[in-house]
């Protein structure tokens, strides 16, 4: 059976919990085991799909189409592995699961409760994710005293009774700050957190502080730590300081030997590991080449998480080209009110994401047409590749008012619309594309440079599809990519790098292997 690591948080939310869950399974990964990775959060919420980009972030979309935190791609790019929705439950997936159960009969009458009912569904859900690992790390969103996660922590701390003595271990992540003023670095904090974690019976054997990169704790307040927090010795404290890149984290991580550390109180060996590769895809990072300046467009730029898969790509990707991307999110409203040549003159590459609405959507068609008329390297993505049709119609075949049918369901010329058949031409049921599904490669086009490949894979999450009644009509602009009558990817030939995509490469992009269409992007801005 699967051993397990518990990571919780406390004190203030943010601190990067899920961050120090990937770097953990990055380092045991690197040493020859076997690794996975479930976030439990405790929202109400069945998932983050019908949550906004600027409450929750990101939505990101896994293989078999299920919508999930953000947290789940830093899993996969850190783990290099492609996860599947058994590697995210919520609070609100868990509690109607049990309602579901007792409506069915399933409780043969009896008086349903968070305990046994709840927690039990919990662990049956940290148990499904075992089967054929080395490790199971799980993350608990949110932070420790929140009413929420009490029923998470509770079933945590029977399921560590379950596993035994030596089959688990908790870690938890707490805020260290400094008091300018006087110059201390305060632990009553995190003192108070393990407090509290522990009085709901689960007492952490690992402690991570995170605080400032100019934060220093002396071997005195490592000390304070291990006493007042219960800890067996000062190794049992590690310090992660801010880093320059998330992808350094690890480095900080495998220099204070947690991994050691976790395999020693975990009773298992493992063979070493420099981490070599992921050293010079730091050093890469951080040392850069020739600096690109990188226009991200879209509508939700008050919140930089909500596109954090894609300036991973971006940076991904200029590691593979010798590109050091220098990123700046532009709100598509801004383009709206000021025009595009005003905002995004100067930038070597623009990328268009993906979004849902009509807000920002006049920005964004102007931003079409100015990469379009100044052949600037341009990446359209999801919405983006919706807008570049919208975009050619209009300004290109004259098609006046071409619009897609979210915007103006009236509109004389539907280039973009919800097709009526689209489950049986999907295959997967409902109005939305979800998951991962084929697309074919059209040859001699940028499409099948970029891949060298005739049939990819990609990940979808969208309504709304190219009308094909308009194949044909819209000459001059290539589709370079379809799937069962779908379309893919469009590109515009007389652009030196003009490509849009229906689906959402950044959910692909990983240390080492970033994406065919980001690195072409970059190799295109030089």
């Amino acid at each position: 059976m699967a051993k397990y690591i518990f990571v919780t948080g406390g004190v203030v939310s943010g601190l990067g919990k899920g961050i120090t869950a990937a770097s953990l399974g990055r380092l045991l990964i690197e040493r020859g085991l076997n690794v996975t990775i479930q976030k439990l959060d405790p929202y109400l919420n069945v998932d983050p799909g019908t949550m906004s980009p600027m409450e929750h972030g990101e939505v990101f979309v896994t293989e078999d189409g299920a919508e999930t935190d953000l947290d789940i791609g830093h899993y996969e790019r850190f783990l290099g592995r492609s996860l599947t929705r058994g590697s995210t439950r919520t609070g609100g997936q868990i509690y109607l699961n049990v309602i579901n159960k007792e409506r069915r009969g399933e409780y043969l009458g009896k008086n349903v409760q968070i305990v046994p009912h709840i927690t039990n569904e919990i662990i049956d859900t940290m148990k499904s994710v075992g089967e054929g690992q080395d490790i199971v790390i799980v993350e608990v969103g949110g932070t420790v005293g929140d009413i929420e996660s009490m029923t998470f922590i509770e079933a945590i701390s029977q399921f560590r009774k379950q596993l035994g003595h030596g089959n688990s271990l908790s870690i938890h992540v707490t805020l260290l700050p400094h008091l300018p003023m006087s110059g201390e670095v305060k632990t009553k904090l995190t003192q108070a957190s393990v407090r509290e974690l522990s009085s709901m019976g689960v007492r952490p054997d690992i402690i991570v502080l995170r605080s400032g990169a100019d934060i220093e704790l002396d071997e005195e307040g490592r000390k304070k730590i291990v006493m007042f927090c219960n800890l067996d010795s000062i190794n049992d404290v590690i310090h992660n300081k801010d880093c320059r890149s998330i992808y350094e984290v690890p480095l900080v991580l495998k220099d204070q030997k947690l991994d050691d550390n976790v395999l020693a109180k975990l009773g298992m060996t493992a063979s070493q590991s420099e981490m070599k590769e992921w050293r010079k895809l730091v050093k890469h990072l951080l040392n850069g080449y020739e600096t690109k300046k990188i226009a991200l467009v879209g509508k939700y730029t008050t919140m930089p998480d909500a596109y954090i898969s894609v300036m991973e790509s971006i940076k991904l990707a200029g590691v593979e080209v010798g590109v050091k991307p220098q990123i700046t999110l532009v709100d598509c409203g801004e383009i709206e009110k000021k025009g595009a040549k005003q905002v995004l003159a100067g930038f070597d590459a623009i990328v268009l994401a993906g979004g849902f609405g009509t807000r920002g959507v006049l920005g964004m068609i102007h931003t079409v047409q100015y990469v379009r008329e100044n052949d600037i390297p341009f990446l359209g993505i999801c919405l983006g590749m919706q807008v570049s049709v919208i975009e050619y119609a209009r300004n290109v075949i004259g098609m006046e008012g071409a619009d897609s049918t979210e915007f103006r369901p009236d509109t004389k010329y539907p280039v973009v619309h919800i097709m009526e058949n689209q489950k049986e031409v999907t295959g997967k049921g409902g109005s939305m594309r979800l998951g991962l599904y084929d697309c074919h490669i059209k040859s001699g086009t940028l499409a099948s440079k970029l891949y060298k490949a005739k049939t990819i894979q990609e990940r979808h999450r969208h309504r709304y599809e190219f009308n094909n009644e308009f194949r044909g009509k819209l000459e001059g602009l290539v589709i370079s990519g379809e799937n069962n009558g779908l379309v893919e990817i469009v590109e515009n030939p007389k652009n030196k790098f003009f490509i849009a995509c229906q689906f959402h490469p950044e959910f692909l992009s990983k240390p080492g292997s970033p994406h065919p269409l980001f690195v072409g992007l970059m190799k295109a801005s030089r």
